[in-house]
């Protein structure tokens, strides 16, 4: 199982917070593949407002009281309300992965209906997106590094996660190829995996048994990005997170990523975030980064 967390003041403890319209409290995600079960059991809710969104996989829901089970699948977002009664599973079998994230104020009822989330509804189509995750794990690091006016840049994450939840919600999503879907979601599982070994997108789409053309056209329609650019996004955040919290050469950082070629490591990060990355960690350290 991975999981990864941050909570306002570090304190997993939830709360209720009327002083500003909205208030970021914690924010996270669950990836199970071996572990068997993830339970969740809160018979008098919480505090706050939360939203799950299920990224892959699916969830077993018991709106209301025990015995009741919904199963969500991947695609859609559950959103309950302060004192509502929470139980929901997670199984390794499914290989269910989630994003969560908590959240309080003295405008949120507002917030969310104009953001077309009406009150008696608990689950809400969005379909499956990159973006989503990628807002996510920004909130996420936002929690855990506590940067200059850091709480003001969640609230704004958040409401972009609900703008583009809302936009997708408005879409009439169509039932999904089986077979495609199963396809793309093993492509992103597979490079995901292996990101930093030397992938052949030819060699990978004909050994699935695919013209390297409809992989290509199809990946991106379910990703957003190219196979390659997809790979090389992957491989720069993992190099972006060893420059700052590890003192490994960028030679060393190029080659834990998947590149034996320190110089095209560097062009290629250099076009990705802007800067070289050496002057990316002198930045960092500057700015007093995360390395140890």
């Amino acid at each position: 199982m991975y999981i990864n967390s941050s909570y306002k003041n570090n304190s997993v403890l939830d709360f209720k917070d009327k002083s500003k319209p909205l208030v970021v409290g914690s924010c996270g995600t669950y990836r199970l593949s071996s572990h068997p079960k993830l339970p969740t059991y809160r018979p008098r809710g919480r505090l706050d407002f939360q939203i799950i969104y299920i990224a892959s996989g699916r969830a077993y829901f018991h709106f209301g009281r025990p015995e009741n089970e919904t199963i969500v699948t991947a695609g859609n977002i559950v959103l309950f309300r302060p004192k509502e009664f929470q139980k929901y599973e997670y199984y390794g079998a499914d290989k269910t992965e989630v994003y969560w994230i908590h959240f309080t104020g003295s405008d949120v009822k507002n917030i969310l209906r104009k953001y077309g989330f009406p009150d008696d509804r608990r689950v809400f189509p969005v379909g499956t997106s990159l973006e989503y995750e990628r807002v996510f794990k920004r909130i996420i690091s936002e929690l855990q590094r506590c940067q200059d006016d850091y709480e003001e840049m969640l609230v704004l994450l958040l409401r972009h996660l609900l703008i583009i939840f809302h936009r997708e919600s408005g879409k009439e999503h169509t039932p999904k190829n089986e077979y495609l879907s199963h396809e793309m979601e093993a492509a992103v599982s597979y490079f995901n995996e292996n990101y930093n070994r030397d992938i052949n997108i030819e060699e990978y789409a004909g050994s699935r048994g695919m013209s390297v053309s409809w992989f290509i056209r199809n990946f991106k329609k379910h990703t957003g990005t190219t196979p390659m650019q997809f790979v090389t996004s992957i491989r720069m955040t993992n190099a972006q997170m060893l420059l700052e919290t590890t003192n490994y050469a960028v030679n060393e950082v190029a080659r834990i990523v998947g590149y034996e070629n320190p110089l095209y490591f560097s062009r290629l990060f250099r076009k990705q975030k802007g800067c070289a990355p050496s002057f990316y960690r002198n930045q960092g350290a500057v700015a007093g980064g995360n390395k140890p």
